[in-house]
């Protein structure tokens, strides 16, 4: 069995960690308010773990994994961790939004250190340790021994973890769909907005965007992408939330770069125009305050 440390225990990081302690590894969650227990309502059924807690960085000690999960604009907070965590042996799986995942942790680590991780894991933080996970979610990393070894980690939970020799094309991918769910948090609407025939053209606009952004570095995504990826949110449960609508309803800090800004930053790099991503960066900006 690993030791396993998680920064960031929200609704990924907490999900994560509850299953992973149900294989029997040893979970430590660092964070910065302690919590009694972590409460999982997962489609299962409910689920219910104690790892250890840590507030401290300067008492942590070495492990076999380090799953950074916080949101992307907390990687420097997240990087205080890593002194105590990260002995010779050790991997660190990035797993957040976005697709700069190594450019983030480059200041702090070797990159044969980091693992890039795409996960897509439908769940919503309710308070402190209490997680709604919607379904069972799958996570991606790059082939190679680190990422077959992270695979094997999550074998004995309900987490489908994979490797992919197309990662570049993954990110993106993910990418494309995430990018549309800024619509959310612009309007406060859930996932059911996109049945709204404008606001689905919208969304196929920011894909489309994303979509010749991602081709010009590197990516094997098709034209008619965004389509499927809109229809996805048509059909999906109206009442869905993304993790951006969540975070702006709870007046915490939206991972606009990532999810948007990247795609602006990027196009710009290739001449590509990018209006609406900008038109999205603008006003979630604007509303952040």
């Amino acid at each position: 069995m690993a030791a396993v440390a998680v920064i960031g225990p929200g609704a990924i990081g907490g999900t994560l960690a509850a299953w992973l302690m149900q294989s029997g590894h040893q979970v430590t969650l660092c964070v910065r308010t302690p919590l009694d227990r972590l409460e999982i309502d997962t489609p299962r059924g409910p689920l219910s773990a104690t790892p250890v807690i840590l507030t401290d960085p300067a008492v942590a000690t070495a492990v076999d994994w380090v799953l950074a999960t916080t949101k992307t604009y907390d990687v420097a907070a997240a990087a205080n961790w890593l002194g105590g965590l990260v002995g010779p042996a050790t991997r660190v799986a990035v797993i957040q939004n976005g697709v700069e995942h190594l450019e983030r942790f480059a200041p702090y680590l070797a990159a044969d250190k980091l693992l890039p991780v795409i996960i897509d894991l439908p769940a919503e933080r309710l308070a402190p340790g209490r997680i709604h996970q919607r379904r069972d979610g799958t996570m991606l990393v790059p082939e190679g021994a680190a990422g077959a070894d992270f695979a094997a980690l999550f074998a004995g939970t309900p987490i489908v973890t994979s490797t992919t020799d197309e990662f570049t094309t993954a990110a993106w991918r993910k990418l494309c769909l995430n990018c549309a769910g800024a619509v959310s948090a612009l309007v406060l609407q859930p996932g059911g907005v996109a049945r709204r025939d404008d606001v689905a053209e919208l969304m196929r606009g920011l894909v489309a965007e994303c979509v010749a952004v991602g081709r010009a570095e590197g990516a094997q995504l098709s034209l008619d992408l965004p389509d499927a990826i809109v229809e996805g949110y048509r059909t999906a449960p109206a009442d869905s939330v993304n993790s951006m609508h969540a975070d702006r309803l709870a007046g915490r800090p939206m991972e606009i770069d990532a999810r948007n800004g990247v795609i602006v930053r990027r196009g710009a790099r290739h001449g590509i125009p990018t209006p609406l991503n900008q038109l999205m960066v603008t006003l979630l900006e604007a509303a952040q305050g």
